[in-house]
């Protein structure tokens, strides 16, 4: 369950009803007609009365050091919809998580590691096989699909798209691209093993020689070194965009230079650059990034690929593919939220860049297999061709992704809101918990409390004398707690002069890299405030002396001498 591991503004739209309505400066209240203009609510102002209102409500001018004095869960959820009174109106989500999900609380167990979204429901996966009711690794392996690994040419795949599939492949197929908003006129896909496979693609059939790879990530990830390995295998120059501490925000200075360098004054049509990598924001400490860079890139003659694999479950609906008409974009499918079954990574690929690319055979591709339902599979196991795609309908009709429905069921709006609400107040909560000494118990790298920050937050607990409690003892303790943290490791830092003095207190080196071990929590769309009320209660315990010691024998954890690392 483990794994290692700031953007456009929303529409206003999407903004308001998010406050109450004496919460917006100006609004009337009363029953008088208002005199004179009403006046205008930028989104500027939406986003500091955010701030303000967070700051105000989520237990003011308060701070805690002994975790038997935090409130009830009762109590805290009284401030939290004082807060965000809107919150409400994701009720929705509830239910659904209730009917649908409900082995998140028969298991008792609090899944933050994860941002992803799965196709089935977990009510699904039992409606087709009831003996899976027992919670229990018995729904490892997904009753409705398997996946089997190919060796094949990426470029041929792309060209002749469509035209070996199974009816099952391509209802998949069709369904994940109607939920992401891609039009089959202008994209091909293929599936692919995993995230890192879709990126491996890419590298080794991109063609790179003399031209660049330019990646924008502050963690690290498996992808990303294995695009930037065979991608520098095959002649590529690697490079990757730097974060500024202490607020790890894109130094843009230097990322604008590294795209746009070599630009002319010239009309003439010019070769490609390479490769721009965005993520959009970082599944580890949310921070999100303007869309402006694809813009930038595009200009300055890159090729962009968007790695869609951390967006919130109605992302899409807000990012304007149409506009931004990336090259390349990755997408995964895994967890049914708390359950692993067979998943697959999904790449898509412009048709007008498909001629480009070079033909190389390669493993990473996959295709996926249904079982033996002979109540709606039976049929699928035909290939079919572009002619036949009137009979899809037909044939397809036991097919259901309920997972993607409820997803698109709740809207933009709703799934925002929430997120937006249950990550913001996890963060103003632990930074109210310190030491009687007065140092902070919890230090959080990234974005802040922030109405635009993503749905994950990176951060490290420290005991009474400032010193690092060690990431991986504090999520085996988590486990004990039944709750599911994941780890990070946080990189391509930029110290400027003014921080130069505190670089070696807070890096560490891993491999040939500097950064720091980071916990991270991931919120997805079914997270609710009990999720992150759990998670607040359990770091609270840490203000306990003793504790780790003791749980960590509770637990059968081995705490091993850990370096000081201080707040700063």
């Amino acid at each position: 369950m483990h794994r290692p591991f700031s953007g456009d503004s929303p529409p206003l739209n999407c903004l308001h009803g998010f406050f109450s309505s004496s919460s917006i400066p100006g609004d009337v209240t009363s029953s008088d007609p208002p005199q004179g203009p009403t006046p205008t609510v930028t989104s500027a102002t939406l986003r500091r009365n955010f701030a303000q209102t967070t700051a105000s409500t989520i237990f003011p001018e308060t701070h805690f050091t002994d975790p038997n004095s935090l409130p009830s869960l009762q109590e805290s959820f009284s401030h939290f919809i004082q807060a965000y009174p809107n919150y409400t109106d994701t009720y929705g989500i509830d239910r659904i998580r209730s009917d649908h999900y409900f082995h998140l609380g028969l298991t008792h167990y609090t899944c933050l590691d994860y941002i992803g979204i799965g196709l089935y429901s977990y009510s699904q996966l039992l409606d087709y096989d009831p003996s899976t009711y027992q919670i229990s690794s018995s729904l490892s392996e997904s009753p409705f699909f398997s996946v089997s690994p190919k060796i094949g040419n990426l470029k041929e795949k792309l060209l002749h798209d469509g035209g070996q599939e199974t009816e099952f492949e391509y209802s998949m197929k069709r369904r994940i691209m109607s939920f992401l908003k891609i039009s089959e006129e202008d994209y091909s896909m293929v599936f692919t093993a995993n995230r890192t496979s879709a990126f491996r693609l890419v590298a080794e059939s991109y063609p790179f020689s003399k031209r660049k790879l330019l990646t924008v990530y502050d963690y690290e990830s498996e992808a990303v070194d294995e695009i930037n390995r065979v991608s520098e295998k095959r002649g590529a120059k690697v490079a990757a965009a730097e974060f500024s501490w202490p607020g790890l925000r894109i130094c843009s200075s230097k990322l604008r230079k590294m795209v746009t360098a070599g630009k002319s004054g010239s009309t003439k049509k010019k070769k490609k650059k390479g490769v721009f990598v965005f993520p959009l924001h970082s599944r580890v400490t949310g921070s999100r990034y303007p869309y402006l860079w694809m813009s930038v890139a595009q200009e300055n003659g890159w090729h962009v690929m968007i790695d869609a694999c951390g967006l919130g479950p109605k992302d899409m609906d807000s990012f304007g593919l149409s506009i931004y008409n990336p090259d390349f974009m990755v997408c995964s499918f895994y967890k049914v939220f708390g359950e692993n079954p067979s998943g697959f990574g999904c790449l898509f690929v412009k048709k007008s860049t498909i001629p480009i690319l070079e033909s190389s055979t390669g493993s990473g591709m996959v295709n996926l297999v249904p079982t033996d339902d002979p109540i709606s599979l039976h049929a699928l196991e035909i290939s079919r061709t572009r002619t036949e795609s009137e009979e899809v309908d037909s044939c397809s009709s036991g097919i259901e992704f309920r997972g993607l429905d409820h997803v698109d069921s709740l809207g933009l709006v709703a799934t925002g809101n929430r997120s937006r609400c249950l990550i913001n107040w996890l963060v103003s909560a632990l930074y109210k918990l310190k030491h009687s000494t007065t140092n902070r118990l919890v230090k959080i790298y990234g974005p802040k409390v922030n109405f635009n920050r993503g749905p994950a937050v990176a951060f490290n607990l420290f005991d009474q004398k400032g010193e690092r409690i060690e990431p991986f003892i504090v999520q085996k303790l988590a486990d004990c707690s039944n709750i599911s943290l994941g780890q990070g490791f946080l990189k391509k830092i930029l110290f400027e002069e003014e921080y130069e003095g505190v670089k070696d207190r807070v890096l560490e080196k891993r491999k040939n890299e500097q950064g720091i071990s980071v916990l991270t929590a991931a919120l997805g769309f079914l997270a609710n405030f009990e999720d992150v009320y759990k998670l607040w209660i359990f770091v609270a315990r840490f203000l306990e002396s003793g504790f780790v010691e003791a749980e960590s024998v509770r637990c059968g954890v081995h705490v091993f001498e850990h370096k000081s690392r201080e707040v700063v």
